[in-house]
């Protein structure tokens, strides 16, 4: 992967790269699969994980790739603004200036905020004496693609009518980010068709012809890709800059840009999992863009669950066990000292079942997101139901009993 001028006056430089992407693109999936390949390869690595939403999800999903050490100055997140705002582009200089203090890595990869525009953290990073820009990765869902854009064919008409009208939304987003790349990279491919994936990635290119378009897999690209690139070429996007520059400049001061709202749901009781089953197949609406959190479900209360959507799609990640649930199972073989020190952190709880909580956020249109939200905190156990579950009675459970497994 090579892209901009051969040569950097600034070799010193720390070079950065950018994984930018619409909401559920893959982001975090690739991060993380880049963070697996740096431990093996005991490479300096330094991280910056952008959340729009004040629950610091993306945050604690790359904390548990045990890559960093809790206070590690080497990752840092930035959550409840859009690293493109004022707001997130003051965080992002203290980020950057705290990730120097034990010396310089190797290379740093910053993850925006699917909500992010590039160009201000383009011409931001242009102005750091540390640092150079050496890659605006864009990360592209090619089963959104495919569904919301026939398979890339409506982008352009779309595009081309929001500026006859006038009009700025996640289309404009989503073009923007595809023209500031260096790299186009489609992940989900595994869900579309290949003759539809050659046309997403014709449709894609006609928009930026000058950067390569490659199907990425799981999220598995090299890191020695990444090590190797060259630096931005600043030249080939100052007219979209000079052209962008007066529209963004109103949109820096908004930490919800594109019409686009964000929800918290914070709960101590589990989801009965057949309502919420139901709800997720007949109430997800087009414009919820994206919600995820951590979660349980009343029918598998030993184990914490990772909900991530994207678009139409939902995959359920385990990423651990309650302690409750722990000291709750017979079989845990716990001695008596182990479990008087997890009933001693359970009594720190706030909750009513321990450690078990619901904490998810949704991201959606503004018309959408409240009516999604709601319709979710009606999938909780009602008080009567909590009462049943705790005697002992089963709740029917439609969703998969295979879990989507993380990498570490």
């Amino acid at each position: 992967m090579a892209s901009g001028p051969a040569a950097d006056e600034h070799a010193s430089r720390i070079p950065v790269v950018v994984l930018n992407g619409f909401l559920g693109s893959g982001k975090t999936t690739l991060l993380r699969n880049l963070l697996v390949q740096a431990r093996k390869r005991t490479l300096d690595l330094g991280v910056v994980v952008n959340d729009m939403s004040e629950l610091d999800v993306d945050g604690e999903v790359v904390a548990q790739t045990e890559f960093f050490e809790e206070g590690d100055p080497r990752f840092q997140s930035i959550h409840a603004c859009v690293l493109s705002s004022r707001t997130g582009i003051e965080a992002l200089r203290g980020a950057l200036d705290s990730m120097l203090a034990p010396g310089a890595p190797a290379l740093v990869v910053i993850e925006t905020s699917g909500s992010c525009h590039p160009m201000p953290l383009v011409e931001f990073l242009a102005a750091q004496p540390e640092f150079r820009l050496t890659g605006v990765l864009t990360v592209v869902d090619a089963a959104m693609i495919d569904q919301d854009y026939d398979s890339g064919r409506r982008i352009m008409p779309t595009m081309q009518a929001n500026v006859q009208g006038g009009v700025r939304d996640t289309t404009n987003l989503l073009v923007e980010q595809v023209l500031f790349g260096t790299h186009v990279l489609l992940t989900k491919a595994d869900r579309v068709p290949e003759e539809r994936i050659r046309v997403i990635a014709e449709g894609i290119s006609r928009l930026n012809p000058f950067v390569p378009v490659i199907s990425l897999p799981w999220g598995n690209l090299p890191l020695e890709d990444l090590l190797g690139l060259e630096p931005y070429d600043h030249h080939r996007v100052r007219p979209l800059v000079e052209e962008l520059a007066p529209v963004l400049e109103e949109e820096r001061g908004g930490d919800r840009p594109y019409d686009l709202a964000t929800r918290v749901i914070r709960d101590d009781r589990p989801f009965h999992p057949q309502r919420l089953w139901d709800t997720c197949t007949r109430h997800l609406g087009q414009k919820i863009y994206r919600s995820k959190g951590f979660f349980y479900l009343c029918s598998r209360d030993g184990v914490s669950l990772l909900w991530n959507q994207a678009a139409a799609g939902i995959n359920l990640e385990l990423v651990g066990f309650w302690r409750a649930g722990i000291l709750e199972d017979p079989n845990s073989n716990l001695d008596e000292v182990e479990r008087a020190g997890l009933r001693e952190l359970l009594a720190k709880e706030p909750g009513r079942f321990g450690d078990r909580h619901c904490h998810l956020t949704v991201i959606g249109d503004a018309s959408q997101v409240d009516r999604f939200t709601e319709s979710l905190r009606e999938c909780f156990l009602t008080e009567d139901e909590i009462r049943r579950w705790q005697a002992g009675e089963v709740f029917p459970d439609p969703w998969p009993e295979q879990y989507e497994t993380r990498s570490s």
